[in-house]
């Protein structure tokens, strides 16, 4: 059943590729979701009535498909793997990623290019369940590179646009930069390990001593090459800069992308890989280092940003460098968890951003909305739940997720002495910016007075409709919106800290994940002996700090919606300026002048067409002995004769 998982969407994709242009929109729709909706049905049952019956230590079961490469000792099945890692995010990803396709009935109605969008999409979800289920690292790469390739297609839907085609390239080229590392990375663990299966190299890299802080070893290598792959693919400093610019894409794809598909598989990847970054110190406080930085650091440009979806976009980064912080603390369960979580919450808001968006005829600028949930209270509701979990108030899913997170950090003992503190305080610091600039959106979103133009008449049809009155979105967008506020609810109980319940509740998802990702020993000893009062009592304390920041940036934001931040935030510390100097240009120029000017032009055009000249000169120059005149040739035959007689005559002598 697992290459029905994987092959639904891409006969949905290829089936609405090839005749979905004469089609309507509704079999479309109905296509593109029935692929995705058979992949969600089967990926369920496959879990619960598969794998979940097996014994905890033997929950792994393989599906080969056929026989991919076979050279030398490197082997390759194109065949699938499902464990406990793997079976949550088939979980996730399908089922979500069901609920966006139905979002994206409603939201691209009327658009030139719909049965397009519906073939992309499903070719996206095809490479991301391939990229889950791959039981190698090769096809791994196949499906990284895939989601890569469907989002430069997705992202770029809009192509007549040029924002829309800029944005495509950059997101293509920054990640294609990441991918290098990760290829690199994937050669260096065949060379070591002769074999790129992942139980095979984990089985092995389990039997390798630890490296300490600052050793470049073997494993270090791979670990940060894969890393690097993980920073374009998953939008960490310093290659993030693709996902913001994303957003020039159709909303429905802003939440596949940013919510439950591609830039979660950076995390996927390495806690795929834990058995490796546990015995590297060195790559697990890069990683904690970088995550921590990226979360702070895109926050606070969150704060600036007047287009909702940008700040939907990176409020995302700032949640993977949660993620990322915990795998580097050691808890990479709990970064797993915080993925899960996330999913549910953040396609809600990108969903519930969409749902104003469509309203509002394509206006993305906070500063021209404004009371707007008198006008859509279902959006509005479901949309207050996503901003209550993402700022981590409880009970919500958000709540436990980065609860767990932050205790972890605290506790490390795998990062060096005083910088899990360090970066829990940055954490911390994160959370409170969070509950700011989300407190900021929905109130200038959906509160205040409307600063949006109205109209009496005007047609309500397409995407490009006069100035009305916003309503309500239709049952196929908020439907969807339903049914992730109830998981955003509920999503973060299946991993309740049992430091919080007192053990009265067992984190599920932590049993069910932990004989398949390596966890650091150490931490994890640290975190037992601190005890369960401590992380009650950090608990509490963010919480409230989290609450006061709530009701703080409301009555801020109620007074004044409209306040101006500062110009560093609102341009975003200038970094695409400083990439633009420093690497863009370089770049072009050094391709313009050099590479193609002279190396192109003069070098390799120049000794084409010098031969082609020194030929035409010679041509030219011996055209002449052939004129057509007798008497030349008369001439030329005795000339010829007289040297060859003086030659003879001379050489007898």
């Amino acid at each position: 059943m697992l290459k029905l998982i994987v092959l639904s969407p891409l006969v949905g994709a290829a089936i609405i590729g090839l005749g979905g242009r004469r089609w309507s929109e509704r079999l479309i729709g109905t296509v593109g979701c029935a692929t995705v909706g058979l992949s969600t049905v089967l990926a369920f049952y496959v879990f619960f009535a598969r794998l979940l019956p097996l014994d905890p230590e033997h929950r792994l079961i393989f599906e080969p498909f056929y026989n991919w490469i076979a050279s030398g000792r490197l082997h390759a099945d194109f065949g699938f793997q499902l464990d406990p890692l793997s079976g949550v995010y088939i979980l996730f990803v399908t089922f979500v990623g069901f609920w966006i396709h139905v979002f994206g009935i409603g939201y691209m109605h009327g658009d030139s290019g719909y049965y397009r969008f519906f073939a992309y999409m499903n070719l996206f979800m095809f490479m991301m369940l391939l990229l889950v289920l791959a039981d190698n690292f090769l096809l791994m790469f196949v499906g990284w590179e895939g989601v890569g390739l469907c989002s430069y297609l997705l992202i770029g839907h809009y192509f007549t646009r040029q924002y829309a085609a800029d944005a495509a390239k950059k997101a293509f080229i920054v990640n294609r930069i990441g991918d290098f590392g990760f290829a690199l990375g994937i050669i260096f663990i065949f060379a070591t390990f002769h074999t790129i299966r992942f139980t095979e190299v984990m089985a092995r890299a389990a039997h390798m001593p630890t490296e300490a802080l600052w050793t470049m070893g073997t494993l270090t290598a791979i670990c940060l090459l894969l890393f690097v792959g993980a920073t374009g693919k998953s939008a960490q400093i310093p290659l993030y800069v693709w996902l913001p610019d994303a957003m020039a894409g159709p909303t429905p794809v802003s939440a596949l992308i940013h919510a439950a598909t591609m830039v979660t598989a950076g995390v996927y990847m390495v806690a795929r890989t834990s058995q490796m970054y546990t015995r590297s110190l060195t790559a697990l406080f890069i990683v904690a280092l970088i995550g921590g930085l990226t979360a702070f650091f895109a926050a606070t440009i969150a704060l600036g940003q007047d287009n909702i979806k940008k700040v939907l976009a990176y409020s995302t980064i700032s949640q993977l460098g949660y993620m990322f912080m915990a795998c580097g603390a050691g808890a990479f369960i709990a970064g797993i968890f915080h993925v899960v979580t996330h999913a549910f919450f953040k396609a809600l808001l990108f969903l519930g951003a969409g749902s104003v968006i469509i309203a509002l005829h394509h206006n993305e600028d906070m500063r021209q909305m404004g009371g707007l949930k008198k006008y859509m209270p279902i959006t509005y509701k479901t949309f207050v739940i996503a901003w209550l979990a993402i700022a981590g108030v409880f009970p919500l899913a958000g709540f436990f997720s980065k609860d767990d997170i932050l205790w972890r950090t605290a506790n490390s003992a795998v990062l060096p002495p005083g910088w899990g503190r360090a970066l829990w305080f940055l954490g911390v610091i994160t959370a409170i910016l969070t509950a700011i600039y989300m407190t900021r959106l929905v109130v200038m979103t959906f509160h205040g007075e409307e600063r949006f133009g109205h109209a009496e008449t005007g047609s309500a049809t397409g995407h490009h409709a006069g100035h009305l009155s916003p309503r309500e979105s239709p049952p196929t967008m908020t439907i969807p919106l339903i049914v992730l506020a109830v998981l955003s609810v509920v999503g973060g109980w299946i991993g309740i800290p049992e430091g919080l319940s007192g053990g009265r509740i067992p984190n599920w998802i932590e049993h069910f994940l932990h004989p398949v990702i390596a966890t650091a020993s150490a931490s994890q000893a640290a975190t037992e002996a601190t005890g369960h009062g401590l992380e009650i009592g950090l608990t509490i304390g963010t919480l409230l700090l989290i609450v006061a920041s709530l009701v703080w940036a409301y009555r801020f934001y109620q007074r004044q919606p409209l306040w101006q931040p500062p110009g560093v935030l609102v341009h975003k510390y200038w970094v695409d300026e400083v990439y633009d100097h420093l690497f863009v240009r370089p770049i072009k120029t050094i391709s313009t002048v050099l590479l193609w000017q002279i190396f192109d032009v003069r070098i390799i055009d120049g000794a084409v067409n010098g031969t082609a000249a020194l030929v035409r000169a010679g041509g030219r120059a011996l055209r002449h002995i052939q004129t057509g005149a007798v008497r030349s040739y008369v001439v030329m035959i005795f000339l010829g004769a007289l040297i060859i007689i003086t030659y003879f005559m001379l050489a007898g002598q």
